[in-house]
């Protein structure tokens, strides 16, 4: 027995619009010369990130990162063995994880000169003072 579920007219409308205007992927796969999780979607465009970016991927070795799926009618990318799920609009947005794993990457920097100015200005124990 089947379960017929009707979908109204404005569903079925923001669906396609969604389907037409939304990235979807429909091919993925993980570039180890690269280093980098290579999307192809459906208007042509490709997109890569290096999995250091996404949360769930950051320690992930080539061989589980090489075993990604695409989910969703191309809306989400998956790893099943590291139970990472990534939404393909969320990535196009330059969201690699949950609010909190943004947050915690957003006060990260490498850069040489920020690290030695933080190193000065905690040996003084305080910011510096502005000059005019």
């Amino acid at each position: 027995m089947s379960l017929q579920i009707p979908i109204s007219g404005a569903a079925l409308r923001r669906g396609q619009e969604a389907q037409a205007n939304e990235p979807r992927a429909i091919a993925a796969r993980y570039d180890s010369a690269l280093n980098r999780v290579v999307v192809d979607l459906a208007n042509g465009c490709t997109l890569a990130f290096p999995p250091a970016l996404a949360e769930g991927l950051e320690a992930a070795s080539p061989e589980q990162l090489s075993s990604v799926e695409i989910i969703g009618c191309g809306y989400g990318l998956h790893w099943e063995e590291l139970n990472v799920d990534l939404s393909m609009p969320g990535l196009m947005a330059g969201i690699f994880g949950t609010r909190a794993w943004m947050a915690r990457q957003g006060g990260r920097s490498t850069a040489a000169a920020k690290a030695a100015a933080s190193r000065a200005n905690g040996a003084k124990g305080r910011c510096p003072r502005k000059t005019s």
